[in-house]
């Protein structure tokens, strides 16, 4: 059975990156190399796995991948560090959260 990885990478200037593969450790070698000089990752290094999921159907890695990439930081963060309760409260209506902080 073939295993795809769902990845989130912490870069140098504490930006999250999102990324699909199907051999994680190769990726994570190829994104640290900094050899693909135009990507988001070569100019943000050194990086750092943050949190991994993976997937037997490559259909489901990518739905989670997109998914992911356009949740905010603070929800991101909130699924690197198993925060359930505020994971399940960032989904909520981004306006209401945003407003409350002010």
């Amino acid at each position: 059975m073939r295993v795809y990885y769902v990845y989130i990478l912490l870069c140098s200037d504490k930006s999250f990156y999102t990324g699909m593969t199907n051999d994680l450790e190769r990726r994570i070698i190829e994104h640290k190399s900094g050899k693909s000089k135009d990507s988001y990752t070569s100019s943000r290094l050194p990086l750092e796995l943050k949190w991994y999921l993976e997937c037997s159907d490559p259909r489901d890695a990518i739905q989670y991948e997109k998914k992911i990439k356009g949740w905010s930081r603070r929800k991101k963060q909130a699924l690197i560090d198993e925060n359930w309760d505020d994971l399940v409260k960032f989904s909520k209506n981004y306006t209401e959260n945003f407003n409350s902080r002010m």
